[in-house]
């Protein structure tokens, strides 16, 4: 009896461990691919500057106001109408909750290009990763002068004038 219960024990240990590690394993999957989506939609707004330029307008979101273009409502149809010629536009592997990548509870991205100097010239876009542990956002400067770097998310850009 005392030998089936220390197999049953060592078998829920190296039960617990697998779990723990297939969980870090997909969590480091998830922001894997919030960084290619990223690196992916940067290179699509390029595309899109290039024929039109100007970058796509931003707007409707519910959080963190209508300026900006948030995954987890609706205001992303526009602009996944917009970018469908240059990128098949992806969503936040996550996309939950309601609000945006810096209040630090949803997981979505968030896109903006109005105002600060030169609106649709310049943009940025924001998402959280799960595990921020060693990640530098990089951040983006408008047109104005006016820094953007929220804690807690990548914040990354660009800017044409």
């Amino acid at each position: 009896m005392i030998e089936l219960l220390v197999v049953i024990a060592i078998i829920g240990l190296l039960a617990t461990l697998a779990v723990v590690a297939f969980g870090s394993a997909r969590t480091k999957a998830r922001d894997a691919r919030r960084q290619a989506d990223a690196n992916n939609i940067q290179k699509a707004l390029e595309m899109y500057y290039a024929v039109n330029g100007t970058y796509p307008a931003s707007g409707g979101a519910t959080s963190p106001n209508g300026g900006w273009t948030n995954s987890n409502d609706g205001s992303w149809t526009a602009f996944k109408t917009a970018m469908a010629p240059y990128i098949n536009l992806p969503t936040d592997p996550v996309n939950s909750g309601t609000g945006w990548p810096a209040d630090g509870v949803a997981y979505s991205y968030a896109y903006y290009s109005l105002s600060y100097g030169c609106p649709q010239k310049w943009y940025m876009f924001v998402y959280r990763l799960e595990n921020m542990t060693g990640a530098i956002s990089p951040g983006i400067t408008a047109c104005d002068g006016t820094n953007f770097n929220y804690g807690g998310t990548m914040t990354v850009g660009s800017k044409n004038q």
